[in-house]
């Protein structure tokens, strides 16, 4: 009896932990260049050299990826993370680094050199033990007809990568980070609006094939505060994941600028992930340190303006999406 009670008993998979970090600026010490339009172009990186201003070295480097290397650790605990999307990161040599020094032999990625002048890209690292990838692209933002004539977009492409998740479960997931809202956030919207475009088009190509699909839509989307959507895909197709409400009517976010928490980070999840994910903010005290002027904390950075601190880490706080499969 106790055999035949063995014999159907199923052990379920470990929760799948999927986490998206803005880095902030993950540089190669190594001046770099771009292809766009066909044309090897040079990257705008000589800020982040060992000639340039902030004296970029191979050690600050290194201990760069260390620090993001440790963050990610402490998310995934003793199993480790399972899937991160990056932003800010410049190239695969960066990746691939990241990927030994979490545990070497554990990783893979999939990363695409994308036209944005700076060569900050997109990237997604996958426990190779549970996930494969089935395939892989990048998806590139063009410039819509009513502005060619008066600025030309160069952004960051989209990454798409369809992966199968403990040989049974398909995801689709897709890494963004939309163009900043330097300049006015009325006056660059039309970008952001330009890479939702192509994102919603991406998004419907997949639920047109496999309507019960599993997507997962991750990044820096440039948006204000989580109870405002800062991508209007379609609202019976997808949905922003919610953050936490505030504790105690203190404010909570992934990037602080001028005092004031946002959400910029993102998770998008289809209907079908819909009662399977949560998500919270991994906000750690140690990975943020005291806001002299203007109470509280922020997030710790590798500069605070021209100053190096060798023990930081980014200006954004990590999300982190829970799957139960």
């Amino acid at each position: 009896m106790l055999f035949l009670l063995a014999g159907i008993i199923t052990i379920s998979a470990e929760p799948l932990r999927i986490v998206s970090y803005n880095v902030e600026n993950l540089f190669h010490p190594k001046h770099d260049s771009v292809m766009i339009d066909s044309v090897w172009v040079e990257k705008d990186d000589w800020e982040w050299t060992p000639e340039g201003e902030r004296k970029w070295s191979y050690t600050r480097y290194c201990r760069k990826v260390e620090n993001i290397a440790r963050v990610l650790t402490n998310i995934g605990e003793w199993n480790g993370v399972d899937i991160v999307g990056l932003q800010e990161v410049e190239n695969a040599l960066c990746v691939k680094r990241l990927c030994r020094t979490l545990r070497s032999g554990e990783y893979d990625f999939v990363h695409y050199e994308s036209p944005d002048p700076r060569g900050i890209d997109v990237a997604l690292v996958y426990k190779k033990t549970r996930v494969d990838t089935i395939r892989t692209r990048n998806l590139s933002i063009q410039t819509p007809p009513e502005k060619f004539r008066e600025e030309k977009l160069v952004t960051r492409d989209i990454l798409y990568v369809c992966a199968r998740v403990d040989k049974r479960d398909t995801l689709h997931l897709f890494v963004c980070h939309l163009p900043s809202r330097r300049g006015g956030a009325a006056e660059t919207e039309w970008k952001r609006d330009a890479v939702k475009k192509v994102l919603q088009g991406a998004v419907d190509s997949v639920l047109a094939i496999e309507p019960q699909a599993k997507i997962v839509i991750m990044g820096d989307f440039n948006g204000k505060a989580p109870k405002t959507p800062s991508v209007p895909l379609k609202g019976e197709e997808l949905r922003g994941v919610r953050y936490r409400e505030p504790v105690n009517g203190k404010q909570t976010g992934t990037h602080k600028y001028h005092g004031q928490w946002n959400c910029l980070d993102q998770f998008y999840t289809s209907p079908a992930l819909d009662s399977l994910s949560t998500v919270r903010i991994y906000d750690a005290e140690w990975v943020q340190e005291p806001d002299e002027k203007y109470l509280g904390l922020r997030p710790k950075r590798t500069f605070n303006g021209f100053r190096y601190q060798k023990d930081g880490f980014s200006d954004h706080l990590p999300i982190v999406l829970t799957i139960s499969l």
